[in-house]
């Protein structure tokens, strides 16, 4: 995919995005082929438990409506995502008939919008779940939810001392289709807390009427056969992020992420080179600026280099908004052209690598990625 001007491949169908091909300054390559393979070698693994898909921040910025309508075909009929107004965007692409849960549950007002929408809140405390229950009261009729504690995360769900307390009635009007959980350090498999959170997660749904159960997350599915209850809920692994740190990644590549450049030249030895000349030549030096930096969610600490043809390209100077300046000396004189495309994510540098580069993890890559990429989708 190094030439700009190559057509589509024949599997490609266009995103929906504003921006074309020609106008665009970088192109995100999304493999939904891809994403539904992952999907069922995380299927494979659970052995026969059900398997929802996680599309919050809009798939892991990957485009939910897309990743949805893939996942589908290989079985997919739960989905969940963060925020409500999520929920509403991917129930006006899908259509009814598929369960979408609400992980973040509902702020408070808006569940006549849930309701009208036909999603599931993720129920995280009283206040939630008697906002629920008087919603259930003025339509006449129970409304699915999930219930969610917190085993040990401190960070969403009815902690122990709610749910001890909560009268038996609490529930009337719920239709409570999961108890679930979120595990903490499930990308650390020798983690106790690990197994301190399965424990607590089992003394907690014991506190609640009986319902399908699910705790794992991508990483909690490789955890093994007592992590996967009734569901499990993968996100990072379905987009290619290694589930398994440490070791290979049993995922595939989802995304490809190359930048057009702008413009070459040549700079003599001591040229300051970007922003603040925090970099100076050397010697005589090919550059060549690209189109793309971090408004294009490309942090200023990320991965330092692109790749043409497996040759590695060094960013020099600073990442501009727009904007990043690539030693290209390393490469034939003339080979690279503007309208070119150099690699920022692909086959020489992994999301998990980029990630590293800057200091975090693989989904905060792909959820910054912006909004200015012309978007392919291929393996349809």
């Amino acid at each position: 995919m190094s030439d700009a001007k190559a057509p589509l491949p024949p599997t490609a169908v266009a995103s929906g995005a504003t921006v074309s091909e020609a106008a665009a300054g970088a192109i995100l390559t999304i493999d939904l082929g891809a994403i539904r393979e992952n999907y069922r070698r995380l299927k494979a693994r659970l052995a026969g438990v059900r398997c929802a898909g996680v599309l919050k921040a809009d798939g892991y910025g990957l485009g939910a409506a897309q990743v949805a309508s893939a996942l589908i075909k290989d079985g997919c009929d739960i989905f969940f995502v963060a925020l409500l107004g999520e929920g509403i965007a991917l129930r006006k692409a899908l259509g009814p008939g598929r369960d979408i849960f609400v992980l973040n549950g509902l702020p408070p007002g808006s569940e006549p919008e849930a309701i009208a929408a036909g999603l599931h809140p993720v129920i995280n405390s009283v206040a939630q779940l008697k906002a629920w229950r008087q919603a259930a009261r003025a339509i006449g009729r129970k409304l699915p939810a999930a219930i969610q504690v917190d085993s040990g995360m401190s960070r969403l769900g009815m902690p122990p001392a709610e749910l001890e307390a909560l009268a038996k009635d609490a529930f009337d009007g719920i239709d409570i289709r999961f108890v679930m959980s979120h595990l903490a350090c499930a990308d650390e498999p020798r983690n106790p807390a690990n197994e301190a959170q399965r424990l607590a997660f089992e003394r907690l749904r014991g506190m609640l009427p009986k319902a399908a159960a699910s705790l794992a997350n991508s990483s909690g599915i490789f955890l093994g056969a007592p992590y996967h209850y009734d569901l499990a809920r993968p996100g990072a692994a379905l987009y290619g992020i290694n589930p398994t740190p440490g070791e290979p990644n049993p995922m595939l590549p989802v995304v490809r992420l190359q930048a057009k450049v702008a413009q070459t030249r040549g700079v003599e030895e001591g040229a300051g080179i970007g922003y603040g000349h925090t970099f100076h030549a050397r010697g005589s030096l090919r550059l060549a600026t690209i189109s793309f930096g971090y408004a294009d969610g490309w942090h200023r600490r990320a991965a330092s280099a692109a790749w043409f043809e497996g040759v590695r390209l060094p960013f020099v100077g600073r990442v501009s908004m727009d904007s990043i300046i690539v030693d290209i000396s390393a490469l034939p004189a003339g080979r690279l052209s503007e309208g070119d495309l150099v690699e920022l994510i692909g086959p020489s540098q992994s999301v998990d690598d980029a990630a590293a580069h800057a200091g975090t993890i693989g989904y905060e890559v792909l959820a910054s990625l912006g909004a200015r990429f012309h978007r392919r989708y291929v393996g349809v």
